[in-house]
């Protein structure tokens, strides 16, 4: 008896999405805003999926222009995948456009009697690791480390720890870690630090020449030229309230 093989099957996923929080329903002012903010820098979003947070625009706003909007977004790189934060009209408007509701990130699951596993998978980087948690004692969550080079197009997320690369990390490709990010060769690429709002975390890189840094969501691109002590040089990025400190190391 011939036996069936299924053709797909279904499961679900957690994925670390860039929000776009609209603060405006403005088409031609979102326009310039985004002209002025990412124009000297075309390669910073390359088809990368993004959610539109409609939150400030839920009570008494207009609807954003759907139609106008999404090919504005997708000229600069970026691919609208779905919204989130809107009111019930507004988000009806977005389902017609084509854009899903997405669903807040969910909270860390309660501990239960069975041992949680938890489980990194690098896109195109053939590294898996698997930590056992322990219901009675936590146990702190070993970084991960990668020690190949990181091409663009290529992303690294190590969840609920530290993230330790030892090769570069190119232009285009993205490091992202819970914790702290430690680059011990040239970071050219983007690196997001305390991706889960941990406004302690820090990035540092023997060589920072950065796409992008980002720490608890506070971020700067390459249109705000580095100070010429940690441009291409080791350096430390950390919080200070909601501004980005940049320091030298070992100098």
């Amino acid at each position: 008896m011939a036996t069936t093989t299924a053709a797909f099957d279904l499961k679900s996923t957690a994925w670390t999405l860039t929000v776009l929080r609209l603060q405006t329903a403005d088409t031609a002012a979102l326009a310039r805003a985004l002209a002025e903010r990412f124009g000297d820098s075309p390669g910073l979003f390359d088809g990368d999926a993004v959610v539109i947070d409609l939150g400030p625009l839920r009570d008494g706003v207009p609807c954003p222009d759907f139609a106008a909007l999404l090919p504005l977004l997708r000229r600069i790189g970026m691919l609208p995948v779905g919204v989130q934060g809107g009111s019930a009209a507004q988000t009806r408007e977005a389902r017609r456009a084509g854009l899903p509701e997405a669903m807040d990130a969910a909270p860390a699951a309660a501990r239960t009697d069975t041992p949680a596993l938890v489980r990194e998978i690098i896109r195109e980087v053939e590294v898996v690791r698997e930590v056992e948690v322990p219901r009675e004692v936590p146990t702190p969550v070993p970084p991960l480390v990668v020690d190949k080079p990181l091409r663009s197009g290529q992303r690294v997320y190590a969840r609920g720890g530290d993230l330790i690369v030892t090769a570069v990390v190119s232009f285009g490709a993205e490091v992202i870690a819970d914790g702290n990010v430690h680059v011990y060769a040239p970071l050219r690429g983007r690196a997001i630090a305390g991706a889960r709002g941990d406004t302690s975390a820090r990035i540092w890189s023997t060589c920072l020449e950065p796409q992008l840094i980002s720490v608890a969501g506070i971020y700067r691109t390459t249109e705000t030229e580095l100070p010429d002590n940690v441009r291409s040089k080791p350096a430390c990025v950390r919080l200070d309230g909601e501004r980005l400190i940049i320091e030298p190391v070992g100098q």
